[in-house]
């Protein structure tokens, strides 16, 4: 792998569609790599820094869901 580093301008559902490819790929090469294949753990490797750096960079989104009440609440409410 490069170490130059490019900028890219990507959607975030194109973002999403090649981490997801990173995730099988990964686990394909896990297999692989428990077989005794040193390249697909040299290539393991490489793909887990590629995952890495694409969490790192990705922009957090964070979900405003309404809270829900604890156990504790419901339980008082069930009880009086």
């Amino acid at each position: 792998m490069s170490d130059e580093k490019q900028k890219l301008e990507i959607s975030q559902s194109e973002l999403a569609l090649i981490e997801s490819a990173l995730h099988t790929q990964a686990k394909i090469l896990t297999v692989q790599a428990s077989a005794g294949g040193a390249k697909a753990l040299a290539r393991l490797n490489d793909v887990k820094g590629a995952l890495s750096t694409i969490r790192q960079q990705k922009p957090h989104v964070k979900a405003d869901k309404p809270r829900q009440p604890g156990v504790f609440f419901s339980m008082a409410r069930m009880f009086g």
